[in-house]
């Protein structure tokens, strides 16, 4: 069924493929190609999906096309040591209506997650990601969202899904399945006091670009995320050209490598979307070398995974147990495999939230609580259950 709707990898990065050196990342992969046909999925691991679909993106048209440059690059690296299965499957034609693209898409996503295969999709509008989300109605389960940007799109209540106002369609629309959101690098000046305050007050995260940088504050972040959308408008203009909305500030090229590696190596991050690519815009290809470099290191994230959690038993952490002077005690764990730490919240009846009962924090946290400062994610996380 998938292949009803996905066109093959250009044939000219086939062909350029069959110059490159037998031990390059594109001579280990599954490659739909018109000789080839579609690639068969057993045993595979990650799909790359690209998504021809600008028509909603927002002062950026034409970030769907020409995705075969981020191939062709990609194509070029060599891989680490992973024995990861990667199928390349093709891009996603525009339908006749947007809502035509978005229905193969989501179709396509949820087929893959039955699978448990991690989705990486690049190309299109970060609209992509409400559709991204909807894959997940499937799966009956709750999902938290991590996203890279330098402004919320929340948009206004009224207005037609488009890459800037994804996030109030999928805070508003039913079925509701969304249990936290995360914004990582938001910049304040690109977005209005009322749009951070509501974030604040629907207990989100959000993380300011400056503190962002700190990056082994945003790990948990991604740990706990099951859905990673990265705008690359979030990366400053001078690393990455190919976008009508980049900005002169912005994550500089290693610091969003080093944040898509912390997306692939969490065990709970099951999609992953790199949107708002725009080659007309891309000097020298500039944005391609970054963006096939972002999914190398998502890749080599996923090849690293230790599985501590959700797939370990209580067993195989350290527990420790802070008395607070005017409340209940926290519990945190250690992880003895990886030595990563978790915050217990208390899951009452309702099994529905039951996979978020372990919140993802730092060492840093536990510190700070043994001084009696209780962690803001604890609350936010507790708020939501109230």
């Amino acid at each position: 069924m998938i292949q009803d709707f996905i066109s093959p990898v250009k044939e000219s990065v086939v062909t350029h493929l069959e110059l490159l050196s037998p031990l390059c990342l594109g001579k280990t992969m599954r490659i739909h190609s018109r000789k080839e046909g579609f690639p068969s999925l057993e045993n595979v691991q990650i799909a790359i999906l690209g998504v021809q679909e600008d028509r909603n993106s927002e002062n950026n048209y034409g970030c769907g096309e020409n995705l075969h440059v981020i191939r062709t690059k990609l194509y070029e690296l060599y891989p680490g040591n992973w024995k990861n299965q990667i199928a390349d499957l093709g891009n996603v034609l525009k339908g006749n209506s947007v809502s035509d693209t978005y229905f193969a898409v989501s179709e396509i996503i949820t087929i893959l997650l039955k699978k448990n295969i991690i989705p990486i999709i690049i190309g299109g509008g970060q609209d992509i990601t409400y559709v991204n989300y909807r894959a997940y109605d499937s799966l009956e389960q709750t999902v938290n969202i991590a996203a890279v940007d330098s402004r919320f799109d929340l948009g206004n209540l009224d207005d037609e899904l488009s890459s800037k106002s994804y996030l109030t369609k999928i805070i508003m629309q039913e079925p509701n399945n969304l249990f936290n959101f995360s914004n990582v690098g938001y910049q304040t000046y690109f977005n209005s006091k009322e749009e951070i305050q509501l974030l604040d007050n629907l207990f989100f995260d959000t993380c300011r670009l400056g503190n962002a940088k700190e990056l082994e504050n945003i790990e948990p972040v991604f740990r706990n995320a099951d859905i990673v959308s990265i705008d690359i408008g979030s990366v400053r203009q001078s690393e990455a050209p190919g976008n009508k909305n980049t900005s002169a500030n912005g994550f500089y090229g290693d610091e969003i490598c080093a944040i898509s590696r912390y997306a692939g190596i969490s065990d709970k991050v099951s999609s992953f979307g790199i949107y708002e690519y725009n080659s007309k815009y891309d000097t020298h290809h500039q944005t391609a070398n970054l963006i096939s470099q972002m999914i190398w290191y998502f890749i080599e994230g996923v090849s690293f995974r230790v599985k501590d959690y959700p797939f370990s038993a209580k067993e195989n952490y350290q527990k420790f147990t802070v008395l607070l002077e005017e409340d209940d005690p926290l519990t945190f764990y250690k992880s003895n495999k990886s030595g990563r730490w978790w915050i217990e919240i208390k899951i009452l009846s309702d099994t529905k939230y039951k996979r978020h009962a372990l919140i993802p924090c730092t060492h840093e946290d536990y510190i700070g609580a043994t001084n009696q400062i209780v962690p803001e994610k604890w609350y936010k996380a507790m708020s939501k259950l109230v």
